[in-house]
């Protein structure tokens, strides 16, 4: 009588380990210094002060987000302004008057945008919407602002209330939604290429088709970020130096980065900045 042995797998059989992630952590890596102190270290190093510009395009969103949520009755323009000084927040502002006048600000924007730009009656099919998708290296999650449906075809909106206006080439250039694509498709079981930037202080919208070329591009992109971060993770656990496994890269973003007080080199490149200075071209 003979037992049957399970065959063990030998190292190169073993299945690959996915880098599970979002575009943002792999967009974290474009410094890896930054990855480093936002991913790796614990405890993670203090954050310095609240940026305004966060506190806009943060209360935007929930905003944006609760709206859709409402019975359609009450979903009006002005019940959308009512909602951003409902949740707003005193955060990174010069003062309170500061505050206050941005908070309006904000809360026109939401109200000219779902005037002009959004039909109460569509509903979507999904806001806040978590989704995700693997390839042979990674195992990609992210969570949608809007999924609309036009004419039978998936949609991926994502909101903005940054100070620069929008082009379609940051449309196509977008990692971020990219993926969401893939994400939709996996997901949602349902055709995806076109996405969206809604830019709310314009009212402005940025757009581009997606071909199965340039999924495929950003999604390559996507795998050599982290096969980049893996070396790094790995190369830091077997011993070596922090700083020559994830060194810095400074550029002109290093101003606006929550690390700056921990990092000689964004120090060096970068003047002090106030915590509103983002809105600096949106003053009224």
């Amino acid at each position: 009588m003979t037992t049957d042995v399970p065959e063990q797998l030998t190292l190169e059989h073993m299945p690959t380990r996915l880098f599970a992630c979002t575009p943002s952590k792999l967009a974290a890596f474009d410094c890896p210094r930054r990855y480093r102190f936002t991913y790796l270290d614990r405890p993670t190093p203090q954050r310095g002060r609240p940026w305004a510009h966060n506190t806009v395009g943060a209360v935007v969103h929930v905003a944006l987000h609760q709206w859709w949520l409402l019975p359609r009755e009450r979903r009006t323009p002005e019940t959308g302004a009512s909602l951003v000084v409902h949740n707003w927040q005193n955060l990174g502002f010069r003062d309170d008057e500061h505050s206050a006048q941005w908070r309006e600000i904000a809360a026109g924007w939401v109200q000219q945008y779902l005037r002009d730009q959004v039909d109460a009656d569509d509903e979507p099919v999904g806001v806040e919407r978590t989704v995700g998708t693997r390839s042979e290296h990674l195992a990609i999650s992210g969570r949608v602002d809007r999924i609309d449906d036009r004419d039978g075809e998936l949609v991926i909106v994502d909101y903005k209330s940054g100070r620069s206006e929008l082009t379609d080439d940051d449309a196509r250039g977008s990692q971020a939604l990219a993926l969401y694509v893939l994400g939709a498709r996996r997901t949602l079981r349902r055709d995806c290429t076109r996405v969206e930037l809604h830019h709310l202080p314009t009212g402005r919208v940025a757009s581009f088709t997606h071909s199965d070329e340039s999924l495929a591009r950003h999604l390559n992109r996507a795998e050599q970020t982290a096969a980049d971060i893996v070396v790094a993770t790995d190369t830091l656990a077997s011993g070596a130096d922090a700083e020559d496994v994830f060194p810095p890269v400074p550029s002109a973003s290093c101003r606006w980065c929550d690390f700056r007080q921990h990092c000689p080199e964004g120090l060096a490149t970068s003047p002090n900045t106030d915590p509103w200075a983002g809105l600096a071209n949106l003053e009224p």
